[in-house]
């Protein structure tokens, strides 16, 4: 900060930590953390044991930098919508700590790394899988679904779904019904995850008119919606039990998770039809319990094999 002509303080220079910071900050690692908790997971279930040191050093790498370029060009897009929101106004770019220009080639020059080091490190087949998850995320979900549809995230949130099947071929060079069910089980898991952190946001959303379900429908219609889907994402998850001839260890902690998850979606759904009011919903209380169902669930997958 520097003194003004009258003598109060003007932006100066940001310093090198904060840069860095900032650039780091675009990638949004607490995203690529869960992503990474679906991709390794499944690498070692896919070994029957564990896989190969330098293959899952390549994979998480080279995901990192797939996922953190994808953050990268949404921040860029969203630059707008995110200088009006309390969630998202201290990213770098509503700061104006990093230029859009400087944050693009920023994010180009991640997609080409991480193309590279999957295609080398692992396959060319994962390589693709995770170019074409960035651009799905890009192209249809930031460009094309976020500010025009309802069903933004269901559709949008595919590109998520990727990291089960990068996992998998990273391993085996092929794609089975296994990690297709673990797609699903992610696909399924989305919606609910991001419309319950939509209802704590939901005023923040309509100021900038992006249509996230919980800005056009009322809560309870929400958490009717989140009730369904978390339904058949429990369903979908004991799959993998018969689909993967699985040991008892993942069957029995999906039936565990699963209920436990039901019973919040269930508890958001009775307090929304008791009240709007955000003191009453309590939202968050679903959307910290989605982490933790999908973590220790995905902790399960890779512990499974291991056992026999």
């Amino acid at each position: 900060m520097v003194a003004g002509d009258g003598g109060e303080r003007q932006p100066g220079p940001a310093r090198l930590r904060d840069v860095v910071a900032a650039y780091i900050g675009l990638t949004k690692p607490r995203v690529i953390e869960l992503l990474l908790l679906t991709t390794v997971p499944v690498m070692f279930f896919a070994a029957r044991g564990v896989p190969e040191l330098s293959v899952v050093l390549a994979t998480v790498v080279g995901g990192t930098l797939s996922a953190g370029s994808a953050s990268v060009f949404n921040c860029v897009y969203d630059r707008d919508i995110d200088e009006q929101m309390r969630r998202t106004r201290r990213r770098a770019l509503p700061r104006h700590i990093v230029s859009p220009g400087a944050a693009l080639v920023f994010g180009v020059v991640l997609a080409v790394l991480s193309t590279v080091i999957l295609a080398v490190g692992a396959n060319p087949l994962s390589a693709g899988l995770s170019l074409a998850a960035n651009a799905f995320y890009v192209f249809v979900y930031t460009m094309l679904l976020k500010r025009r549809t309802a069903q933004n995230i269901v559709w949008g949130g595919i590109a998520g779904c990727f990291p089960a099947l990068i996992g998998w071929t990273a391993v085996t060079n092929e794609l089975s019904w296994v990690p297709i069910v673990l797609f699903a089980v992610v696909f399924f898991w989305t919606p609910p995850h991001t419309w319950a952190l939509a209802l704590r946001y939901r005023e923040d959303y309509a100021q900038v008119d992006v249509p996230m379900l919980p800005v056009i429908k009322p809560a309870r219609s929400v958490a009717l919606q989140i009730v369904v889907y978390s339904w058949v994402m429990v369903g979908v998850s004991l799959l993998l039990w018969p689909v993967a001839d699985t040991g008892p260890l993942y069957p029995i902690t999906a039936a565990i998770l699963g209920a436990v998850f039901l019973v919040q979606a269930h508890g958001l759904l009775r307090r929304a039809r008791v009240s709007e009011e955000l003191s009453v919903l309590q939202p968050m209380r679903l959307f910290h319990s989605s982490n933790l169902y999908l973590s220790l669930l995905f902790v399960a997958v890779a512990i499974d094999p291991l056992l026999r």
